[in-house]
C-alpha cells in the first residue's frame, strides 16, 4: 500500500513539474498567403499613386489652359477698348473714315484674339473657365454694339454677334457661343460709352444725335429693368444697373439743359440748327 501511494505521489509531482505546452494556433498564415497579401498591398498603393498622378496632370494642364485663356481675354479687352476709342473720334465731318477704321479693328479683334480664345475653349467644359474669359467677352460685346449703333442706329442682338463667331469655330466641335449673361453685362457697359458720346455730341452742337442716344439708352434701361429681377442674384448686374441709371440721368440732364437754356448754345449749334425758341431761334414778330 505504501509503495503504491508513494508511486502515485511521484507521478503527480512529475506531472506538476512538466513544462506547459503553448496552445497551437488553428489558423497560422502560410508563407504563400503572406506573399499574396503583400503583393495586393503593393498593387493598391501603385494604383493610388497612378490615380493621384493623373489628377495632378489634369490640374496642371487645366491651370495652364486657364492662364492662356486669361491672357487671351486680356488681349480681347485691350483691343476692344481701342475700337471704342476709335469710335469716340466720330464727328459729322469724319464719320465714314472713323467707322471704316473701327470696323477693320473690330474684325481684327474677332479673327485674331477671339479666335485664339475659342481654340482654347473648344472641346472643354467652358463653364469652368467662364470667370477667366468673361471680362474680355463683355468688352467685345460693348465694342461690337457701340460700333453697330454708330453705323445704323440699331442694337446688335446676341444671335447676330454669335453668327459672326461661327466661322471661327471648328465644324467638328461644338462652337463657343457668347452666353446671355455676358451679353447683358456688355450692354450695361455700352450705356456708359453712349453717355460719353452724347455729352460730346452736345458740345459739338449735334443735339439731335444726342437726343437719339438718350432715347436709345432709355429703351435699354427700361427693357433691362424687366429682365434683371428674373435673373439669379448677380452682384455685377446690380451694380451695373445703378451705373446705367446714372448714365441715363446725365444724358437727360444734358439734353434738358440744351432745351431750357438754348440761347446759350447758339454758337455751338451753328446756322443750320433748327429754328426754335427753345434752341435760341429768332423770335416771331
Amino acid at each position: 500500500m505504501w509503495s503504491c501511494s508513494s508511486a502515485f505521489q511521484r507521478v503527480a509531482s512529475l506531472m506538476f513539474m512538466a513544462p506547459k505546452l503553448k496552445p497551437q494556433r488553428l489558423h497560422q498564415k502560410t508563407g504563400a498567403e503572406q506573399l499574396v497579401k503583400k503583393a495586393r498591398t503593393m498593387t493598391t498603393e501603385s494604383s493610388m499613386k497612378d490615380a493621384f498622378s493623373q489628377y495632378a496632370d489634369y490640374l496642371n494642364n487645366f491651370n495652364e489652359k486657364r492662364e492662356r485663356v486669361v491672357k487671351a481675354s486680356r488681349d480681347i479687352t485691350m483691343n476692344s477698348k481701342k475700337v471704342i476709342f476709335q469710335v469716340h473720334r466720330l464727328s459729322k465731318d469724319n464719320k465714314e473714315e472713323v467707322l471704316e477704321k473701327a470696323g477693320k479693328d473690330l474684325e481684327a479683334v474677332r479673327e485674331q484674339h477671339f479666335a485664339r480664345l475659342m481654340k482654347e475653349l473648344q472641346g472643354t467644359d467652358f463653364w469652368k473657365l467662364r470667370r477667366a474669359y468673361s471680362p474680355g467677352v463683355q468688352e467685345y460685346v460693348e465694342a461690337a454694339t457701340f460700333y453697330k449703333f454708330c453705323v445704323s442706329g440699331t442694337l446688335s442682338t446676341l444671335d447676330e454677334i454669335n453668327s459672326t463667331l461661327l466661322p471661327l469655330s471648328d465644324p467638328s466641335l461644338e462652337p463657343l457661343q457668347i452666353n446671355i449673361l455676358d451679353y447683358i453685362l456688355g450692354l450695361a457697359d455700352l450705356t456708359g460709352e453712349l453717355m460719353r458720346m452724347a455729352i460730346g455730341r452736345i458740345s459739338d452742337g449735334e443735339v439731335e444725335f444726342a437726343q437719339r442716344i438718350c432715347q436709345f439708352v432709355r429703351q435699354i434701361h427700361r427693357e433691362l429693368l424687366l429682365v434683371v429681377p428674373q435673373m439669379d442674384d448677380s452682384y455685377d448686374m446690380k451694380s451695373k444697373m445703378e451705373v446705367m441709371l446714372q448714365s441715363v440721368i446725365k444724358i437727360e440732364n444734358a439734353c434738358f439743359s440744351v432745351h431750357v437754356r438754348g440761347s446759350e448754345y447758339i454758337p455751338l449749334l451753328g446756322d443750320d440748327a433748327p429754328t426754335s425758341f427753345l434752341l435760341g431761334g429768332a423770335d416771331v414778330e
